[in-house]
């Protein structure tokens, strides 16, 4: 990756005893986004760093900025950053889709020294509230409004509910701002033209110690408050390494993965494409119809990133017919389960190049299961820990199976030393959530993930979702607590609930059902009725890409002799119980 060190490491890997996962290039410093801006073997002044185009703009040519130019923009920016006055080190959040200007605003975040936080554009005010007041972020980029074909869905609004910080206020597109800002906060070009004397004048890099934070990102956890993981200056090197070794990715690739800088996915596209010498291929409005698959035909994409629920949705409209993807070399995909037949037929948009499966998470920086093109790859299956992982089946009696027993399915654990990982947390002690109480393998404790996996007799992996109450809906991790609390508030008739992610039959993504116990058992409820205010509160409270796909009631819910509810033996009986209702 041609990695320019301010000052080298004195080794690689350096064991801790307070640290479980070792200390990586210990004292180093370097900067990551200015990395991604330097020339090198891979790219000169004139390479093509970002192609684009906007929702609606189908029929006008590819929008592109070299290198040269995305410097001049990422420095402008950094030098107005400066100007307001934040110490070093100062968290500065970013609630944006995921366009060209984001992710300038990105790389300038970190090039001058200062923390991204990463907010998703789908939230609700009070998440937003929540991310900025555990981040402690003393600024905020957002929009006025974000533009889904006919639809103008208000953002800047929302920030304000959230009780943001200064807010630098970017109009949609090319529209001039349209609304009323908040006393002291900034239009983007006032934001701008404060910097206007250095327009041209490159920006000397904030060299950082290899443990400094570049970003925080957020995961939800168990306690119904979002775990904050900071991604250290290390993290993007993880990243980009992943999608060298495991997606082929290289210099004049041209990437393109559908996602947003509220989720690790958007760091990582821009971190695995910039380090290796790839473009960064952006569709500014929705991926799920044909304006996306005419984008990918149109910037010659050569390796589409997707999430299942996506390739569904392609499917089932037919979007991509009579559309040119050949120039395709291979798919990525994560987020949630795959489905066999959907894959296939993804496979025969590109003439039938590979998907590559990876599984990962926020706290990692990257993947730690996947697959290789040089392994023969299984659909919708993982070939091999990514590169730097070891993983480890838990048996029943908690200990690691032994390794390459085929046909084994239990808790997924993590060998402790992986490359860019996290190593703190900011609202929990990291110890206590990834390493109590979890097995020691060879001198050295395993590191939790909570994933369920199985190992085939063929030597693959699949994924079964996850073993804690966290589940995964539309590749959004959420807490079952978290939906929980929204829901046990709908209707004055509710006693508890459970919310319990459960696997739809023949793969794919989890169905989200609600277990519901009420006050009174004699009264019969409206549960259409009743789904569609849980619906209506979880997208207007927690996320608008959240739906509840059933409604169970049941006179109690399993628990443990502690009171705890057993959500894991709900969502088997939840299971079991969709099987055979569909025999």
């Amino acid at each position: 990756m041609n990695v320019q060190f301010a000052v080298p490491p004195y080794c690689i890997l350096q064991e801790s005893p307070s640290q479980p996962g070792g200390v990586w290039l210990p004292g180093s410093r370097l900067n990551p986004a200015k990395n991604c801006l330097n020339l090198n073997s891979k790219r000169d002044l004139d390479s093509i760093m970002i192609v684009w185009r906007n929702e609606g703009d189908d029929e006008t040519p590819i929008q592109k900025m070299t290198l040269k130019e995305l410097q001049l923009e990422v420095w402008l920016v950094a030098y107005a950053l400066n100007n307001l006055g934040l110490d070093k080190g100062s968290a500065i959040a970013i609630d944006m889709p995921m366009d060209v200007k984001s992710v300038i605003i990105y790389l300038a975040i970190v090039l001058a020294g200062y923390v991204v936080v990463s907010i998703a554009d789908s939230f609700a005010s009070s998440e937003i509230s929540t991310r900025l007041r555990i981040s402690q972020a003393k600024a905020i980029f957002t929009q006025d409004f974000i533009v889904r074909g006919d639809k103008k869905l208000p953002l800047y609004s929302r920030v304000i509910e959230a009780d943001a910080p200064i807010a630098i206020v970017i109009p949609t597109r090319d529209s001039s701002l349209s609304i009323t800002l908040r006393e002291g906060d900034i239009y983007w070009h006032s934001f701008l033209d404060g910097a206007r004397d250095f327009r041209g004048t490159e920006f000397s890099a904030v060299e950082q110690p290899i443990d400094a934070f570049t970003n925080i990102l957020f995961s939800s956890g168990t306690t119904g408050e979002p775990k904050a993981i900071p991604w250290t200056v290390s993290t993007p090197f993880k990243a980009a390494a992943d999608g060298w070794a495991h997606l082929d990715i290289r210099k004049g690739d041209i990437v393109s993965w559908p996602t947003n800088l509220g989720w690790m996915m958007g760091p990582w596209l821009v971190y695995a494409s910039l380090l290796n010498g790839a473009s960064v291929a952006l569709y500014n409005g929705s991926p799920l119809g044909s304006g996306f698959a005419k984008f990918v035909q149109d910037a010659k994409v050569t390796m589409l990133g997707v999430i299942p629920s996506i390739v569904r949705t392609w499917k089932t409209t037919n979007s991509a017919a009579g559309y040119d993807w050949s120039s395709i070399r291979c798919f990525g995909s994560t987020g949630e389960a795959s489905n066999v037949d959907e894959y296939l037929w993804l496979m025969g948009r590109a003439r039938y190049k590979p998907i590559i499966e990876y599984c990962g998470g926020t706290e990692i920086g990257g993947g730690f299961i996947t697959g290789s093109l040089l392994q023969p790859q299984s659909l919708a299956a993982f070939s091999t820990p990514a590169m730097g992982c070891n993983v480890f089946i838990l048996g029943i009696d908690g200990m690691p199976i032994q390794p390459n027993v085929p046909g084994m399915v239990g808790e997924l654990a993590l060998g402790p030393q992986m490359f860019g990982s996290s190593s703190t947390l900011l609202n929990a002690d990291h110890y206590d959530v990834y390493f109590k109480g979890m097995p020691v393998w060879n001198g050295k404790i395993l590191r939790r993930h909570g994933d369920m996996i199985e190992r085939t007799t063929r030597g693959y992996y699949h994924a079964h979702g996850r073993a804690d109450d966290t589940m995964n809906l539309g590749g959004i991790k959420v807490s079952s607590v978290e939906i929980e609390r929204i829901c046990n508030g709908v209707e004055s008739n509710i006693l508890e609930t459970a919310a319990v992610g459960v696997p739809a039959l023949g793969g794919g993504p989890e169905k989200l059902v609600i277990a519901v116990v009420f006050k009174d058992s004699d009264h019969e409820p409206d549960l259409n009725s009743l789904r569609v205010s849980f619906n209506s509160a979880l997208q207007t409270k927690l996320n608008p890409l959240f739906k509840v796909a059933n409604i169970v009631p049941v006179p109690l819910l399993p628990r443990t002799a502690t009171n705890k509810v057993m959500r894991r033996v709900l969502r088997q009986q939840l299971a079991q119980a969709d099987s055979s209702s569909k025999m």
